[in-house]
């Protein structure tokens, strides 16, 4: 049986300290390898904790600027622990480009070397994400573990809610969504990663910080965590149902540990029905469109990027 293992750091936002999240960057990712990891999959801008952009023109300006690149010391710290280590890391970050950041991450190979830079397409305009830079695609990479080449892609917390997010990886080629988030997941958030493994039939991959400690009583889309994964498998050979649920964590910091058997994910996907067998892209014109009716309406949407 060929298996891969991730590890789902479910840890909680240290604040914008870079160096902080640094160090602690490294004690996950060695305490992963130590419980025998192919990849390790961070929280969404685990370089700044997903601290708040401030509204106010010079704090948000220096909240930019606190924006880095994959050739800085932060992602290369990430990227000499994973040759170190032999693990694979997904390491995410506010990254420096040009007008304003995007929300990015980086999955790095065993290694060494980075194999993709994913932006964040659905940004959160509604709220501090009109400050960065959206993402204008969703690639496909392929990534060499232990287990063998995997095809690997990346979409970023609010691109769940997205249908097309990961349609669009799997078309692609992706077996496996690996999907850093950020937020309170409900049981409808959750909902959404098991759908999107079934009807894609791939696996699913979700980090989620940690609940605060203490909890505020203020915010209540705090993140929660119940960092989760979905095999992407939803039955037997027979049409027996199985559980795609592979692990689920509580709120509490941990390392959650989710493994996949890939011979299985890939049997499946040559003899089921969902995915790409049966599709009729001829009349998915309206997808495409950028027409939203009404009630869609929003002035903030940056529809074109």
């Amino acid at each position: 049986m060929s298996t891969l293992t991730i590890a789902l750091v479910q840890a909680r936002s240290h604040g914008a300290d870079p160096e902080v999240a640094s160090r602690e960057g490294e004690r996950w990712c060695r305490e992963a390898a130590a419980q025998g990891a192919d990849i390790v999959l961070f929280p969404e801008l685990w370089q700044l904790g997903y601290a708040g952009c401030p509204e106010e023109p010079a704090a948000r300006a220096a909240w930019q600027a606190r924006a880095t690149r994959a050739d800085r010391p932060f992602v290369s710290h990430f990227r000499a622990l994973a040759r170190e280590l032999g693990v694979a890391v997904c390491i995410t970050y506010l990254e420096e480009w040009p007008g304003a950041p995007r929300n990015a991450a980086t999955l790095i190979d065993r290694h060494g070397s980075d194999v993709l830079t994913y932006a964040k397409v659905h940004t959160c305009d509604y709220g501090m994400e009109a400050a960065l830079t959206p993402g204008d695609r969703f690639d496909v990479a392929q990534l060499d573990t232990a287990a063998g080449p995997v095809e690997v892609g990346l979409m970023i917390c609010y691109d769940r809610e997205f249908p097309e997010s990961a349609r669009v990886l799997m078309l692609g080629g992706a077996e496996l969504i690996l999907t850093p988030n950020s937020c309170g997941l409900d049981e409808d958030r959750l909902a959404q990663f098991r759908a999107r493994a079934y009807e894609n039939m791939v696996g699913m991959a979700t980090a989620n910080y940690a609940s605060p400690d203490p909890v505020p009583t203020d915010d209540p889309g705090h993140c929660n965590g119940h960092s989760i994964a979905f095999s992407g498998i939803h039955c037997d050979r027979d049409g027996n149902p199985l559980d795609q649920k592979l692990v689920e964590a509580g709120e509490d910091e941990e390392l959650v540990i989710a493994t996949f058997d890939l011979d299985a994910l890939r049997a499946y996907r040559e003899y089921e029905t969902w995915g790409d067998a049966y599709r009729k892209p001829h009349t998915y014109a309206a997808l495409t469109a950028d027409a939203p009716r009404p009630v869609f309406q929003r002035p903030d949407s940056r529809r074109t990027g």
